[in-house]
């Protein structure tokens, strides 16, 4: 089928969803189940620091976590001082783990869309709480998504979205194919106020009940206008959502965010769903009052309308290691634990990955090396 029929035909379907979603009552999600959904999910005890820079030259940041076979690897990005590129590490208990290489390494051809930026998301998981974690294939391919740029810095310059793939297994240390492209960019004719500024972190998901018109959902978060039409701006990121039948050609999904709070951040949606209901693991930062990051949580049964918790923090800063920053979230269950992995950041403005545990599995020995003193 032709690019240009693939696209029109995408855009009647998610039309036809969409009013017949605009004639139905929103969905809330009563308190007593997101009570229910925290109880579940919270991480009382922290581990610790599980994936360091090697030196303070690096940054780590993004975790996802899937298994393959009996093991499990989790991909992450690192920021060396020019960009982000995309790594891989292995673990066999989920406390202790390696890095073993790269799957986004910078280009060769510095004239790239991305020559500079490649952070790179996994797609297309298992989305079931307490499921397999695993990668699903589509089109014989393994897929994931990343945040593209050609300006060296940190998320310096023009940030798209882009998609990569790889017919071999994702548990090996190997270059992924990317397009040739980005997939969503912030001046795209159809972009929507609240992205014109960044493109940021996306996860997709394969809904094969097509319930909002496509097998495919984006979530993604981007820079914008501090509001439609106010020109107070100030930092701001909002969630939002994107439709294909094809892993590559992606059209935007309502005018207005599904994610969003008065200031600050709303961030790096990871979505599972827990029996009928949809759960979105997210961050929030310097909201109104605060001006750290932290890890929350919101619900929904028709991944559209998100109820959002409005308890307490999933995690936020209460360790040396975490003291400035504590957010962007992966969260399992194995085994009757509960494991949220997540970026810590200290007050030196070190960066790695950290983990809560619903049980106390005791204390990491891995931890920052000594900052460099100013």
């Amino acid at each position: 089928m032709m690019p240009i029929l693939k696209s029109v035909l995408l855009g009647a379907s998610i039309l036809l969803v969409t009013m017949v979603n605009a004639q139905m009552t929103k969905k809330t999600v009563p308190d007593t189940t997101m009570e229910r959904v925290y109880q579940e999910i919270k991480t009382p005890y922290k581990y610790g620091m599980v994936v360091v820079p090697e030196d303070n030259g690096k940054k780590i940041d993004c975790p996802t976590v899937f298994r393959v076979g009996k093991d499990w690897f989790m991909s992450y990005i690192v920021f060396d001082g020019k960009g982000y590129e995309t790594m891989l590490a292995k673990s066999n208990d989920l406390l202790h783990w390696t890095t073993t290489g790269k799957l986004l390494s910078f280009p060769k051809d510095s004239t790239r869309w991305d020559a500079n930026q490649r952070a790179g998301y996994m797609a297309l998981q298992d989305p079931q709480w307490e499921g397999s974690y695993a990668l699903e294939k589509y089109n014989s391919k393994y897929w994931m998504s990343y945040i593209g740029g050609r300006d060296k810095g940190y998320e310096a310059g023009d940030l798209s979205i882009g998609v990569a793939n790889s017919q071999a297994s994702p548990n090996t240390v190997h270059e992924w194919n990317v397009l040739e492209t980005p997939v969503l960019r912030s001046n795209d004719p159809d972009a929507r106020w609240w992205e014109n500024k960044k493109e940021y972190k996306s996860s997709i998901i394969w809904d094969k009940q097509q319930s909002l018109g496509a097998p495919f959902v984006m979530f993604y978060n981007a820079n914008g206008d501090s509001s439609n039409g106010n020109k107070k701006i100030r930092w701001f990121e909002r969630i939002g959502m994107a439709l294909s039948n094809d892993m590559i050609h992606w059209k935007r999904y309502l005018d207005t965010p599904i994610m969003q709070h008065p200031v600050g951040i709303t961030g790096d949606a990871v979505v599972q769903k827990m029996g009928g209901l949809w759960v979105m693991f997210y961050y929030g930062a310097f909201w109104e009052g605060r001006k750290d990051a932290f890890n929350r949580f919101a619900c929904s049964y028709d991944l559209v309308n998100w109820t959002d918790w409005k308890g307490a923090d999933l995690i936020h800063s209460s360790e040396p290691y975490d003291n400035k920053y504590a957010h962007k979230s992966y969260v399992l269950k194995y085994k009757g634990v509960v494991y949220h992995f997540y970026c810590a950041t200290n007050q030196a403005d070190q960066r790695g990955i950290a983990v809560a545990t619903s049980k106390d599995l005791g204390k990491t020995t891995v931890g920052f090396i000594q900052p460099n003193l100013k």
